[in-house]
């Protein structure tokens, strides 16, 4: 390649908060350019690039900006939490401050960095009655009529989680798609499977709707320590260990606000043939 030459098609990044990983359009001052087909096209990772989520970044007007996600199968996604920390990270970055404002389907949402270059966000409040998650018809929402008794909390996206004496000897690619695509849950849902390992301690395992297992998940981690705190196993302030790493959540008064690490792998670009291919 001639380093001379400068290069053409449609900047990207790669970032990842805590294995959960996203490609990254800046769509800021031209509009928005994803969709359905190439959502699905990048996000496979052997004729793509491939990521959980896809994560674009639009102007905003009284906010810093707006994210619209994607899922690898090129379905949309309404949250992401780690995607919305790793963006708030790399915006901060770029305007040189430790705090920014966001709009998604969820509404306006909040982010900080922590000394310790963490950043947290606030996932805003958990919806709890039943026709917010969504579900199909009226049940318990924190018995729902499953295997496994689970709980079914929404924050923006649909979770579907459970408490098991051992979340590492879940069979999940099994267990995963069948509670995804179960009629209770018209818009699929995610699926978290989790076992407490301590006091305010979870051990916590995912199926990412539209996406599969991953190795973390910003709203699922969310979904969960509100579940448990419902269900009387927690406090409000938890810690979870996830196949990635460690997410922190802490339940406010203002929302939930999630806290983990976040990293930015490299930037590329897609080339005008895979555009051309794949409008």
């Amino acid at each position: 390649m001639n380093s001379q030459t400068p290069p053409q098609g449609l900047p990207f990044l790669k970032m990842h908060g805590a294995g959960n990983d996203f490609l990254v359009i800046d769509s800021r001052g031209r509009g928005p350019v994803t969709t359905p087909a190439l959502a699905s096209a990048l996000g496979d990772r052997n004729r793509g690039v491939g990521f959980d989520q896809l994560a674009e970044i639009r102007d905003a007007d009284g906010a810093d900006f707006t994210l619209d996600f994607w899922n690898n199968d090129g379905s949309r996604a309404e949250a992401c939490g780690n995607a919305t920390r790793c963006v708030a990270d790399l915006v901060m970055r770029g305007l040189g401050r430790k705090s920014v404002t966001l709009f998604t389907v969820r509404g306006s949402l909040s982010a900080v960095r922590l000394a310790d270059g963490r950043v947290s966000v606030n996932m805003g409040h958990p919806q709890r009655a039943w026709e917010q998650v969504p579900l199909s018809h009226a049940v318990d929402v924190m018995h729902l009529p499953l295997p496994g008794d689970p709980v079914a909390v929404a924050m923006g996206n649909p979770h579907c989680v459970m408490f098991v004496p051992d979340a590492e000897a879940v069979d999940l690619p099994k267990l995963g798609p069948a509670y995804e695509h179960d009629p209770l849950f018209p818009k699929r849902t995610n699926v978290e499977f989790a076992s407490l390992i301590g006091p305010d301690h979870l051990r916590m395992r995912v199926w990412e709707r539209g996406a599969g297992i991953t190795l973390a998940c910003g709203s699922g981690a969310c979904a969960t320590a509100v579940a448990a705190n419902l269900r009387g196993l927690t406090g409000r302030r938890v810690t979870l260990d996830l196949d990635g790493g460690v997410l922190e959540v802490d339940w406010r008064d203002d929302g939930v606000w999630m806290t983990g690490p976040v990293a930015h792998v490299f930037d590329g670009w897609l080339s005008p043939e895979f555009l051309a291919a794949h409008a």
